[in-house]
Formats: C-alpha cells, sequence, structure tokens
C-alpha cells in the first residue's frame, strides 16, 4: 500500500480520466479483523462481474472525528490509499498512518488502471467503523528498552507514599472501613497504553531527595501524606511489571510500574498485557534479601509512578502533613504524552 499523491478522485463531470462505470462491482459486507495498533485486515465480499478488470482497491481511511467528511462523501473525495488488487483479507499496515486506540472509519472502491494511467472507479461502498488495539508486549517491551536507558543509578529507598487532600483520608476512614479502594488508572502517559482507563490500582510514590535519602517534603497530589514500609507492598509474594513510559514535554520522565499480589486479579490483568520485571534485578524497582532483610533501590533519573491492584488498610502506615509545597505543576493526572520526544515514543503509532 501507498499514497498516491498524483491520484486525486474526481466527479466523472470534470474533465478527467477517472470515470465511474457499472461494470466495476461495489465492495459490500466489508469486514474488520486481525486489528492491532497499527495495522488489521480488511475483507469484502463483491458480485463476481467484471471482477477480472479489477487492478486497484482505494481504501479511504479517516479518523473518526471527521465525522463531516464521511457524511458529504461522494466520488470527489480524494482516496487516501491505494492498492494493488491482491487476494483478500488484504493486511493494511503502516506506523506513519495508524495510531493505537483511536476509531477510524473506512471505506472501499475497486478500480481498474486503463492503458492511459487513468482509473475507472466503482461506487464508494458503505462506511464501516472500527478501534485499533492497544500497545502489544511486544511495543511495551520497546518502550521498557527506551527507559533502561536513561534510569540512571539505583538509590536506596524503604517507604512507599501516597499524598492526597485530608479529605480523602477522611473519606477513606468513614466510608471504605479505612481502607485505600484500586480505582480506574486516568488517560495519562502513552496514548496506546493498555492499563490506561482499564486497570484498578492505587498510585504510590517511592522518589527520595538525593541528599537526604527520604521521600522530598513537596508533593503536587496535596498536603496529606500516607507511608507504608516497602516490604508491606512489594516482596516475594507480588509480581513487578512494566507499564508506560512517557514525559510531558519536560526534561524528566515518568516510567509507570505495576505491583500486583501473585495471583490476583490485577496480577492476571498484567500478565496477559505487560511485559513482567524480574524484582530482584531491573533498572527501575528492586527487592532483594540481604543478611535475612529485604532491601529495596529505586532508579535516580526517572520518576516512578507505582500502581498497586489491591486495597491498602491505613492501619499498615501512618498519615502525617507535609512540611513542605503543593506543587500542582508536577501533576500528571491525565497527562497527555509529549509525542514529539525521541526518549520514550516509539515508532508505532503515538
Amino acid at each position: 500500500i501507498c499514497r498516491d499523491s498524483e491520484y486525486v478522485a474526481r466527479n466523472k463531470s470534470q474533465d478527467s480520466g477517472i470515470a465511474e462505470m457499472e461494470e466495476l462491482p461495489v465492495p459490500r459486507n466489508i469486514k474488520i479483523s486481525n486489528i492491532t495498533c497499527d495495522s488489521f485486515k480488511i475483507s469484502w465480499e463483491m458480485d463476481s462481474k467484471s471482477k477480472d478488470r479489477i487492478t486497484h482497491y482505494f481504501i479511504d481511511l479517516n479518523k473518526k472525528e471527521n465525522k463531516n467528511s464521511n457524511k458529504f462523501k461522494h466520488k470527489d473525495v480524494p482516496t487516501k490509499l491505494v492498492a494493488k488488487a491482491v487476494p483478500l483479507p488484504m493486511t493494511v499496515r503502516g506506523h506513519w498512518f495508524l495510531s493505537p486506540r483511536t476509531e477510524y472509519t473506512v471505506a472501499v472502491q475497486t478500480a481498474s488502471k486503463q492503458v492511459d494511467g487513468d482509473y475507472v472507479v466503482s461506487e464508494w461502498s458503505e462506511i464501516i467503523e472500527f478501534c485499533t488495539a492497544d500497545y502489544s508486549k511486544v511495543h511495551l517491551t520497546q518502550l521498557l528498552e527506551k527507559a533502561e536507558v536513561i534510569a540512571g543509578r539505583m538509590l536506596k529507598f524503604s517507604v512507599f507514599y501516597r499524598n492526597q487532600h485530608k479529605e480523602y483520608f477522611d473519606y477513606i476512614r468513614e466510608h471504605h472501613g479505612n481502607a485505600m479502594q484500586p480505582s480506574v488508572k486516568d488517560n495519562s502517559g502513552s496514548h496506546g497504553s493498555p492499563i490506561s482507563g482499564k486497570l484498578e490500582g492505587i498510585f504510590f510514590s517511592c522518589s527520595t531527595e538525593f541528599n537526604t535519602g527520604k521521600p522530598p517534603q513537596d508533593s503536587p497530589y496535596g498536603r496529606y501524606r500516607f507511608e507504608i514500609a516497602a516490604e508491606k507492598l512489594f516482596n516475594p509474594n507480588t509480581n513487578l511489571y512494566f507499564g508506560d513510559f512517557y514525559c510531558m514535554y519536560t526534561a524528566y520522565h515518568y516510567v509507570i510500574l505495576v505491583i500486583a499480589p501473585v495471583g490476583s486479579p490485577g496480577d492476571e490483568f498484567c500478565k496477559q498485557r505487560l511485559p513482567q520485571l524480574n524484582s530482584q534485578d531491573n533498572k527501575f524497582l528492586t527487592c532483594r534479601e540481604e543478611d535475612g532483610m529485604l532491601v529495596y533501590h529505586h532508579a535516580q533519573d526517572v520518576i516512578l509512578e507505582v500502581i498497586y491492584t489491591d486495597p491498602v488498610g491505613l492501619s499498615l502506615g501512618t498519615v502525617a502533613e507535609i512540611t513542605g509545597h503543593q506543587l500542582m505543576s508536577l501533576s500528571t493526572a491525565n497527562a497527555k504524552k509529549d509525542p514529539s520526544c525521541k526518549t520514550c515514543n516509539i515508532s508505532v503509532g503515538r
């Protein structure tokens, strides 16, 4: 499949070699299958009459937001893709065109290339809608490898922490039996991330200040902080997964990791969709036994966002007010990833 910059479908009343001829069959009953984040297969039925005259297919593929262009689709709408007629189903692929988790519309014409280079075309088929898939483990592994390059050296830490407003913790005590409940992850990060809008969990941080080895006193998420010993969330009874790597038009980058108790619903969700990390040996977050004790390290040069997939009781840790500032500008809530950053983007969509 290629872009044909010279081809523009024109109304047959215009002075053009492209003409409508009833003999060419119109594609019908279009079916989309084998959908990935950057490809799909398309097939259709058509009358056998004049079928042997077909040399090309014209495929009009649009993001669904462009509803108006589809609403007025006629013979004079430029065709986006020109493909030689091949046996169906035909694979449509190309990172230069398709983005993950995006709704598209597609319509098809059959065409016959004439000796003078012009085309005879059929009427457009009906318009079909479909949505591309999330990043696969293969794509996430590419992101993982990019993140490893900049993760930096490992620093020791001992607690996970979560900042919120006082009202949040009051609500947890009053309505949820003193236990923080998992909630669906927002749409921050990579557009193709399979955890956005799907995985349920609780966000924690573990970053430490270089000079103190302790959590920073500032936070974008609220003045009250829940702290919990690292071993209560991350231990030999949990699995660790890589979730995402992104930035928000900034010099620093974020890595999302998921900690899931072995065999839990969160663990089953991640096992199918995310690359699993060796908890004792990876570039981001480690848990190792030394002298009979669990010792923890985190990467220095990326900001880790850790999602824990089960409820966490407040009685397992402490809640206290921080002394620093609430830095709202650092919040990543629903933050959009910078699609132009060469450090954290892979060549498949955005």
